[in-house]
């Protein structure tokens, strides 16, 4: 078990150095012509959340399995960078993109991006995290008083910090963040230069092969039980004046992430044929880390869902923690119209 558990990690690690490698396209070439219906293919501008790692593989999925071309679109992957990715789509130099939900309130509601609305959830859970290593006397999140973490200025882990901290009841004062970039952060934590760093769970593997010891991860779903993982976003113009399209769109994409979940292993391959750089096992193990924050605790809710009350509750969360210039409501970020339904 320890050595599948290497070697998974290490062709993660891999799969991180190639963070943001091409879309290379025997999929690209063949999806062309038209869709299920004879009509011709609408072309779309898909951003991942961030680089090319497995837990963004259900897109590819979506493209090999036929399920965009089945819905009517000729689907163009492209890696992203993160919650920025709203500012893009908001801009119109993408159509969609998968975003942690956090963040897009954060920055609507600090004015830094508008003009976009979510209209499914990835993730029903927040998968942002403090991590750091055996050594580090860091067990529970009081540990953090006195240490150093670094993390990307615009990470949603940082930038949701404050509220984190008082929720675990550490003072956030004691705590100094550092810059560092998101392909070296996990270096910086191995190289001890650093306590611990700004990270998503499904980082784990990668962590243990870089640091070479056993990872310690302090969830934010354990104190905020509320917040939503990634959701998908697109332009409020797509929204209102495509609203079919945009329904097609994510019930395609959401197939992919059904499909990927169930078969995390030929999402693997199927990752690793559009991104040559890409590494099977590490994808595999990302989705299947990740596959417990896709899945709603309500089992007979669908896939993609986002509840009103839910959101309310973040907002309000932030709203109390100070972290919001302004007022924000649900239905201001989440379009419900076009949300899949329980």
């Amino acid at each position: 078990m320890r050595r599948l558990t290497r070697t998974v990690a290490a062709a993660a690690l891999a799969t991180a150095l190639a963070l943001v490698g091409g879309c290379s396209s025997d999929s690209d070439k063949s999806e062309g012509g038209s869709g299920g219906n004879g009509a011709a293919l609408e072309k779309v501008t898909y951003l991942t959340s961030f680089g090319n790692f497995g837990r963004d593989s259900y897109a590819w999925v979506a493209k090999e399995k036929g399920f965009f071309k089945e819905a009517g679109f000729d689907v163009d992957i492209k890696p992203g960078q993160g919650t920025g990715g709203v500012v893009q789509v908001a801009s119109g130099q993408a159509d969609f993109a998968p975003v942690d939900l956090t963040g897009a309130i954060l920055l609507y509601a600090n004015g830094q991006a508008k003009d976009f609305v979510a209209v499914a959830a990835i993730q029903q859970r927040t998968m942002a995290a403090i991590a750091t290593v055996e050594g580090k006397n860091i067990a529970t999140p009081k540990d953090l008083e006195g240490k150093k973490l670094a993390d990307t200025p615009t990470s949603v882990v940082r930038n949701l910090f404050p509220t984190y901290a008082r929720l675990a009841g550490i003072d956030a004062s004691k705590v100094t963040f550092v810059n560092g970039e998101a392909q070296t952060l996990i270096g910086m934590l191995g190289s001890g230069s650093v306590d611990g760093i700004g990270q998503f769970v499904v980082g784990q593997p990668t962590i243990e092969t870089v640091t070479k010891k056993k990872a310690v991860l302090l969830p934010y779903s354990n104190v905020m039980q509320d917040l939503y993982g990634n959701v998908l976003v697109t332009s409020t113009k797509t929204a209102k004046e495509k609203p079919e399209m945009v329904k097609k769109f994510s019930a395609a994409l959401l197939k992919g992430l059904e499909y990927a979940l169930e078969h995390p292993d030929e999402a693997g391959e199927i990752l690793k044929k559009n991104v040559p750089a890409a590494i099977p096992a590490a994808a595999s193990a990302e989705l299947r880390l990740m596959a417990a924050y896709v899945r709603s605790s309500n089992s007979g809710t669908a896939l993609g869902t986002v509840d009103s009350g839910r959101v309310a509750k973040s907002i309000a969360l932030l709203q109390g923690a100070g972290q919001l210039k302004q007022n924000l409501t649900p239905d201001q970020i989440i379009d419900f119209d076009l949300v899949p339904k329980s």
